[in-house]
């Protein structure tokens, strides 16, 4: 029997019917709008399919602990209508099957894990990089959870001496996410981070405040591989700059092993590309 998977972005939903050793066997994509109609497109994918399980990918943040009166739900989000709002207790109306739920990020580091870039490896780190920041982290086949999900794009990063920016984060201002997210380049300068130069001072602010973050996370966490994906990492280039900023603030404290020397094989661009968080789902529909 095929499982399930449904990736709940902020501007799209992606639904799957997969087999269990990732195989993507159809798929449909729809805009996310309001709450209720998204959910109900969700049912009507799903209502003629026979699956084992469903993983749902979502969007954060969420609250993932099953012994919690909200479980399933989506917490303060800015996405307007959809804070508070009880996803999975709203799939379970029809889909009578287990339902795994946990974030786009969380599945992606996992399906990376299974099917990708960290497929040899015990552990790895998942950042995406786009709209906003989130990060996951697999390490031992196991996803982290705690109090809650990682929130890695909300950290405070030290400021780049050069760069002014108040930060677009509603919450922390200047985090990670409010100073390295798509709309930080973007309210910056007026234009879209495709249309900047390679050489902008902008890209040195960003690699700076990335490179700080993967820092933290390697000292923390001593993933094996940190995978960098999203919209703003589109931009192959930022990857020199990262890594080379990265060495720079490490200033040897971490010797040549274990780390290797160019750091490509240690900050990279994950396997599943575009498709990690739609991977992702189906993964977690593996955890049932």
């Amino acid at each position: 029997m095929y499982i399930g998977g449904i990736e709940a972005g902020g501007t799209k939903i992606n639904c799957a019917i997969g087999t269990t050793d990732g195989k993507i066997i159809e798929q449909t994509q729809f805009p996310t709008t309001s709450p209720e109609e998204t959910a109900a497109k969700m049912l009507a994918y799903f209502r003629d399919k026979e699956i084992s399980a469903l993983g749902v990918a979502s969007f954060g943040p969420i609250d993932i602990n099953p012994s919690s009166p909200t479980y399933g739900s989506i917490l303060d989000t800015p996405k307007s209508g959809w804070a508070h709002y009880n996803l999975i207790q709203t799939l379970k109306t029809e889909i009578k099957v287990p339902i795994v739920f946990d974030t786009d990020v969380n599945g992606a580091a996992l399906a990376e894990s299974y099917w990708g870039a960290a497929k040899n490896l015990s552990s790895c780190v998942y950042l995406t990089i786009g709209t906003g920041i989130g990060g996951g982290a697999c390490i031992d086949g196991k996803l982290i959870h705690g109090l809650l999900h990682p929130e890695m794009g909300h950290i405070y990063v030290r400021r780049h001496p050069h760069d002014h920016y108040q930060g677009t984060c509603p919450f922390h201002h200047d985090c990670l996410e409010g100073l390295a997210a798509g709309p930080s380049i973007q309210k910056r300068l007026g234009i879209s981070g495709a249309e900047i130069a390679e050489d902008h001072a902008v890209w040195d602010y960003i690699s700076y405040y990335l490179a700080q973050a993967i820092l933290n996370y390697t000292m923390i966490l001593s993933p094996e591989v940190i995978l960098l994906g999203g919209g703003v990492m589109k931009q192959q280039h930022l990857f020199h700059k990262i890594r080379q900023q990265f060495q720079e603030i490490l200033a040897d404290y971490i010797h040549r092993h274990p780390l290797p020397d160019d750091l490509e094989s240690y900050i990279r661009f994950p396997e599943l590309g575009d498709f990690a968080g739609l991977y992702g789902s189906l993964a977690l529909a593996l955890q049932k």
